[in-house]
């Protein structure tokens, strides 16, 4: 599932933190969020960056994305 899918689907808080933090490692909490929410980091998805001992973090272009979430852009959809 694309992220304009799951993205939505994340309470108003974690969005925040997401747009706050971004580019930051995702917290467990929030990652379990993002997946009961239908993203799968799994999934090899665009949107999916590193996932190893550090956290996870997402790729440059969903950096991208949620920056201009961020700044109240409509970003392009994939």
């Amino acid at each position: 599932m694309s992220i304009e899918q799951w993205w939505p689907k994340l309470k108003p808080s974690t969005r925040e933190w997401l747009i706050d933090n971004n580019g930051d490692a995702v917290p467990a909490g929030t990652l379990a969020e993002i997946e009961n929410a239908g993203g799968s980091v799994a999934s090899g998805a665009w949107w999916v960056g590193e996932n190893g001992p550090s956290g996870f973090y997402f790729s440059d272009e969903a950096i991208d994305w949620i920056e201009a979430v961020g700044n109240g852009e409509t970003p392009d959809t994939r």
